[in-house]
């Protein structure tokens, strides 16, 4: 499926402070205070970061995009992939700014209202970054790319409400007092690359 085909069927969540879309392009403006977490240590609930997605029942499939977050300055601004089903249900994998040295490639995983995040540092220097999100049935894989061509595995998970219909797309947000304007490119749906497991039978 072409970038042409995921977006005319893509439909906002909550919409950002400004989206334009030019050559396969779509530019994205943060709101300032917008996130996506649920309770885990923070104990605060955020549920209002603009997610754009399509809807899919398909069971076995990737999604790609190219993200370009060179504009993002303020710590916490990210921008990434997205799987939100309700305010409780969601996945996300981005890169977040932290300062001039790091920031964090990472992404979070919510079932029944608890997030988690996982993260590694890498250079403040790196301004694009691609993912690519795989559906094999119940279960999901996320990866990154630094070349859109070879891709290291992230996590692989289990959503509990991803059995059927699901919602899946980009989102970007600025938690604190900030905005920034994030890209996405390279939009595709292609056969399911996270192959079979070929090791240990299932019980």
């Amino acid at each position: 499926m072409t970038f042409d085909e995921i977006y005319n069927q893509m439909r906002w969540t909550r919409e950002p402070a400004r989206v334009e879309e030019k050559d396969g392009v779509i530019a994205v403006t943060t709101k300032p205070h917008t996130d996506l977490w649920q309770r885990t240590y923070y104990h605060f609930r955020n549920d209002n970061a603009p997610v754009l997605q399509m809807r899919t029942s398909e069971r076995f499939f990737s999604f790609v995009v190219k993200t370009d977050f060179s504009q993002s300055h303020h710590r916490f601004d990210q921008c990434g992939i997205v799987m939100y089903l309700d305010s409780e249900n969601w996945l996300k994998a981005s890169v977040e700014y932290e300062n001039g040295q790091f920031q964090h490639l990472g992404s979070v995983v919510t079932n029944g209202g608890y997030s988690d995040w996982a993260t590694t540092a890498i250079p403040a220097d790196v301004k694009t970054m691609w993912y690519r999100f795989s559906r094999r049935e119940d279960d999901y894989c996320i990866e990154s790319s630094t070349d859109g061509v070879h891709f290291s595995q992230m996590r692989i998970c289990h959503m509990h409400l991803g059995t059927g219909e699901i919602r899946f797309g980009i989102y970007a947000c600025s938690p604190e007092e900030s905005s920034f304007t994030a890209l996405f490119s390279d939009m595709q749906i292609t056969a399911c690359a996270w192959h079979a497991h070929d090791g240990q039978q299932p019980d």
